[in-house]
């Protein structure tokens, strides 16, 4: 986990032992919107689980019915860092298969 995960992840937390008592627990979705944000951020990172829990935040009004609403899972091969290889360049072409000029 990297350290912006750490301050986020902190700041729910503390939001949760401070905020909150005084707030009341009126979260229209199971888990929490709190505790959603904390599996977003450990789930999908720190910018992706923020936008997903700031968009969670923005649904949790009125109008909206909620209900069970779990952090959807890392859908595999979207990480394009970690999927390229090192030593992978552009393909050669070697003489035999050089195109005449």
């Amino acid at each position: 986990m990297n350290p912006a995960q750490h301050v986020l992840k902190g700041a729910i937390v503390t939001y949760q032992w401070t905020l909150r008592p005084f707030i009341g627990a009126n979260c229209r979705f199971h888990p929490s919107c709190s505790h959603y944000a904390i599996e977003a951020v450990t789930e999908h990172g720190a910018v992706k689980g923020a936008a997903m829990s700031a968009w969670r935040i923005l649904r949790c009004n009125p109008w909206n019915a909620g209900g069970y609403d779990p952090v959807p899972p890392r859908r595999p091969g979207l990480n394009r860092l970690s999927s390229a290889s090192p030593s992978a360049g552009p393909p050669s072409i070697s003489p035999a298969t050089r195109p005449e000029s």
